[in-house]
């Protein structure tokens, strides 16, 4: 490895030192940074969560992520969970969230902005890499850009759900996304568009 190389790697590993960590605590199906200014820096690091009464609410997708990143420690009940615990107790209150985290740890190491999409009917809401969210008006570019809906590989899908969801992606201008999750976790991503004769 040459000199230059070894700089830049020694430079990364005194950057992962030196990260925040921040801490959660697990209430319900959300965990909570109620640090106000904590909040905001873990929204700051990738649009994590959504601030709200001066604390960051992060659905359990964003947490487990920040957990795994080194992140985000949670704590249930003054006792810190570890991953596996996190993951189980994700699993018992979210049938879904096998899937769900797996293609929303998918989507975001492809470096996209990933939210909810629940008042869309879907998992997720994707944005194009470098979008910043902002309330009021928006640009094309700063509009939705897919809605995804996470699903195991034996799911059974009616067509008049399949309608309404790539109707509605239609409504927003975003794109339909069907991310099916193999048994060894692979994603794969149907885009579902509406042709009309």
């Amino acid at each position: 490895m040459k000199e230059k190389e070894k700089k830049k790697v020694n430079k990364k590993l005194e950057d992962l030192k030196k990260k925040k960590i921040y801490k959660g605590v697990l209430l319900k199906n959300k965990v909570y940074v109620f640090d106000k200014t904590e909040a905001e820096e873990v929204y700051d690091i990738g649009c994590f969560g959504k601030i709200k009464d001066d604390k960051n609410e992060l659905s359990l997708e964003e947490s487990l992520l920040l957990m795994k990143r080194n992140r985000l420690k949670v704590f249930k009940d003054d006792k810190e969970m570890n991953e596996e615990e996190f993951y189980k107790y994700a699993c018992s209150v979210d049938d879904e969230f096998p899937w769900k985290y797996t293609v929303y740890e998918d989507l975001r190491n492809r470096g996209l902005l990933v939210r909810t999409g629940f008042k869309f009917g879907t998992h997720f809401r994707v944005y194009a890499r470098g979008v910043k969210l902002k309330r009021g008006p928006k640009t094309l570019k700063e509009h939705t850009k897919w809605i995804v809906h996470a699903v195991p590989e034996n799911y059974i899908c009616s067509f008049p759900e399949l309608s309404r969801a790539v109707r509605l992606a239609h409504n927003i201008r975003a794109k339909m996304l069907w991310a099916v999750v193999d048994e060894e976790g692979d994603v794969t991503y149907y885009e579902i568009i509406r042709k009309t004769p």
